[in-house]
């Protein structure tokens, strides 16, 4: 498939990266002949130097062959301009990443629907909704939901005290009759691994789980080392009052949870308080521990700090920690930080970059993906695909079935009902199904389903 990325940030970058892995035709359009020339010496991709909202470029860069077009230039007119461009060459799937809100909002003069632009995709949303789905979460790093919310994949890191630490997975599966849920992937340093019976699960690795929505609070208290207070737990902190902050604070108000919203900027603080209704706006800076604390930062449930600086976040948030706030949860935008974050204690970090990537890779799959998420750390996704009546694959048992190593088939929804497979779960057409997929399976998984 033929694909042209205008812009080469941090989503561009990965995208290239991601794309090109899987075999797909990518070129790359940045003005930055420094960033192109980057491109086209780590990465399997044609590079263009110029201006991406220029039709003259766009066609030395093989606009007329294109399938995809994906405009994620920090400039939302740009990438706007890029895709009207496109579509005048009538490339199959337009796609633009916009900050702004008049852009993706209801009420929006200018819709994806009236711009004839496939996907609008606004990565703060995104985000927020994560951050949300975290802070709702007493123990998982990453959280992210399929089959309607029926199925839930979480990440979570086991330390010297944790009951799974030392665990061979065969002695885990010994507790599914007490506990539904599969571990799919272990991830250890800088690997990522399918396990198997004889594996063992030990301190400092991070595990991700396929489990039932109702499964979570057994889950969670399997998982913990101590007991939780409830009451402390809905009690937020908020730090920075950006669209993010005030998204989540939003959230969490809905969710009914204590929050207070700190923000530096007096004026910024008025504007905040009139779209809140239960929360508490501080004017405050994020590094005046003296004043958090004396708003109940040590008996928060949850620390967020969303600031547009890096830096500030994972400051605040180890602050916060050190200061017995029980949970933290960071905006990180730089993939070199986010490891270094979760090192230094920092609950989960949260990726722009991954959240707008994640949403723009689901339409660019050449089978039918009905969800797609991609994992912080690693080319890893956890893709939902329903079954082809065509497909060759109803009425047969998961241990006839010759799945591609390096993937792993976490849950199978079929009408209302659920099951976390076993070797002698059936594939039925209609039946939807999550995977765990590493990137070197990733096109297998695509073929063995189309």
């Amino acid at each position: 498939m033929k694909i042209l990325i205008v812009g080469s940030g941090q989503v561009g970058y990965f995208l290239c990266d991601r794309l090109s892995r899987e075999g797909h035709e990518v070129t790359l359009v940045d003005q930055s002949e420094e960033i192109v020339q980057r491109a086209q010496d780590r990465l399997n991709v044609m590079g263009v130097v110029g201006n991406g909202a220029s039709a003259e470029i766009l066609e030395q860069a093989g606009i007329k062959e294109a399938e995809i077009f994906i405009a994620v230039t920090n400039i939302d007119e740009v990438n706007i301009l890029a895709c009207l461009l496109a579509r005048e060459y009538q490339v199959g799937v337009l796609v633009a990443r916009t900050k702004n809100i008049e852009y993706t909002s209801h009420k929006a003069v200018l819709s994806k629907e009236k711009l004839g632009i496939d996907l609008l995709i606004n990565p703060e949303d995104a985000v927020a909704d994560e951050l949300t789905k975290l802070a709702c979460n007493s123990k998982a790093f990453d959280v992210a939901e399929f089959a309607e919310g029926q199925i839930l994949f979480q990440g979570y890191r086991i330390g010297p005290e944790s009951p799974l630490c030392d665990l061979s997975l065969a002695e885990l599966g010994e507790l599914r009759g007490m506990y539904r849920f599969v571990v799919v992937a272990i991830s250890r340093g800088n690997t990522t691994i399918i396990p198997r019976g004889d594996d063992v699960i030990q301190d400092g690795d991070r595990i991700y789980i396929f489990a039932p929505q109702p499964e979570l609070p057994a889950i969670n208290y399997l998982l913990q080392a101590e007991g939780i207070d409830q009451r402390r737990v809905r009690r937020a902190f908020v730090l920075g009052g950006s669209r993010i902050g005030l998204q989540v604070a939003q959230n969490l108000e809905k969710l009914n949870f204590q929050t207070k919203l700190v923000e530096k900027d007096e004026d910024r603080c008025y504007k905040l308080a009139e779209q809140l209704h239960k929360a508490v706006v501080i004017n405050a800076e994020g590094l005046d521990v003296e004043t958090l604390l004396d708003e109940g930062l040590a008996e928060a449930g949850v620390f967020i700090a969303v600031t547009d600086n890096d830096q500030t976040n994972i400051l605040t948030c180890l602050l916060a920690k050190q200061h017995k706030a029980r949970r933290t949860l960071a905006l990180v935008s730089q993939p070199e930080l986010i490891g270094l974050a979760t090192e230094l204690g920092i609950d989960a970090c949260i990726s722009p970059r991954l959240a707008a990537a994640g949403a723009i890779l689901k339409f660019v799959r050449r089978g039918d993906i009905i969800s797609l998420t991609a994992v912080e750390g690693s080319n890893s996704e956890v893709l939902e695909l329903e079954i082809k009546k065509d497909s060759g694959l109803h009425g047969r048992t998961l241990q006839e079935l010759h799945f591609p190593r390096g993937a792993i088939i976490g849950a199978i929804v079929r009408g209302d009902k659920y099951d976390i497979p076993t070797g002698d779960s059936t594939l039925e057409a209609g039946d939807r199904v999550v995977i765990f997929t590493l990137p070197e399976a990733l096109q297998k998984v695509e073929r063995f389903f189309a």
